[in-house]
């Protein structure tokens, strides 16, 4: 069995959560697997598993929009730190007889690999931006840029990449293989129904949003906006994954920012998804587009009262495309996996 470094990007949940899976997958195999993350990775990974905190690079968002030169200088001035992390990375690698190294989106331990010589493996989403050949409108091209800029500087020439993708479309490199997302267990386990709320998910209060959720005939239970209650039609509830889950698998639709992990949990589950990605943030923007031109809801840059309520209208024709969306489960992405991990490290 193989010695396996997994670095796990942990801003958001998203990378952690679908990095549980392939974790859960590896040890069930008899892998030994050591984990390398920070913040939500580090929170969500550390009881299961083996995690060692290492410093962790981060986007710099200002009024709910991605500012690119901030970002760039708060982590230059972490670059210290990221330096410990880095040495510690190496020496620990050697007590432990590493064999390769799987990277979701996490820069550091790509770059031990590379330094020890080892086989690198990229599991993301990310990827898809740089390495599959995909289109988005033209207004978007100056943030496309940063976003593939960033891509191709966070895990640079990995010795194969599993995309995950909610779409299908061709292939642009010969080391890269395009997968289902991977989704949680208890997703996959779930049973949707319609229980008759729109489920709403902010990442920062947004009174402006609920002030207009406020003016529609809908019932509404909102996550996010730092309040609890009911309040008109609207039920504000504190964060919890369990009541999330509950009102996430019940809901008629979701109204929500763009990213990865929510979307393809929601396109699973059957439920048509209104997008506000957040401004300049490319990845979501991508997402938000690609889920409309599927037809498995809306995008909007901005909402008002006509744009929500031209979607809830439109509930019928989402749950029309979304039936035939494909429902394939993790198996695929695990199983090239296992093929990879015994071709490069016999094991």
């Amino acid at each position: 069995m193989a010695n396996i470094l997994y670095g796990v990007n942990g801003e958001g949940a998203g990378h952690s959560t679908r990095a549980r899976e392939v974790l859960a997958h590896l040890v069930a195999r008899g892998h030994r697997v050591h984990v390398a993350s920070f913040d939500r990775g580090l929170r969500n990974l550390g009881e299961q598993f083996d995690v060692t905190e290492i410093y962790g690079f981060r986007f710099a968002y200002v009024n709910n929009r991605v500012r690119y030169k901030r970002t760039i200088a708060n982590n230059l001035i972490s670059v210290p730190q990221a330096a410990r992390s880095l040495s510690r990375l190496k020496v620990l690698v050697e007590e432990w007889k590493t064999d390769l190294v799987i990277t979701d989106f996490e820069p550091l331990t790509c770059h031990v690999g590379h330094q020890k010589g080892l086989p690198v493996i990229s599991i993301d989403n990310q990827h898809c931006l740089t390495n599959v050949v995909v289109s988005y409108p033209r207004r978007y091209r100056r943030d496309a840029a940063a976003a593939k800029l960033v891509t191709r500087l966070m895990t640079p020439h990995a010795r194969a990449y599993l995309v995950i993708s909610f779409f299908a479309a061709p292939l642009k490199k010969r080391n890269t293989f395009l997968f289902p997302p991977l989704l949680r267990q208890e997703i996959l386990d779930a049973k949707p129904t319609q229980a008759g709320h729109v489920l709403v998910y902010v990442t920062s209060p947004a009174p402006a949003l609920a002030k207009l959720l406020s003016s529609i005939r809908c019932r509404f239970v909102a996550y996010g906006f730092g309040r609890e209650g009911r309040d008109g039609n609207i039920l504000y509830k504190k964060p919890s994954l369990d009541g999330f889950f509950t009102d996430l698998t019940s809901a008629l639709a979701i109204v929500a920012n763009s990213g990865f992990s929510l979307v393809t949990e929601a396109l699973h589950l059957g439920k048509p998804y209104l997008a506000v990605p957040v401004s300049h943030q490319f990845e979501q923007i991508f997402n938000a587009y690609w889920l409309d031109k599927s037809g498995y809801g809306a995008f909007w840059e901005e909402l008002d009262k006509e744009r929500i309520e031209s979607f809830l209208s439109n509930l019928p024709h989402y749950r029309e495309k979304l039936a035939e969306y494909p429902r394939q489960g993790n198996a695929a992405l695990l199983e090239k996996l296992d093929s990879l991990i015994a071709g490069y490290s016999g094991a």
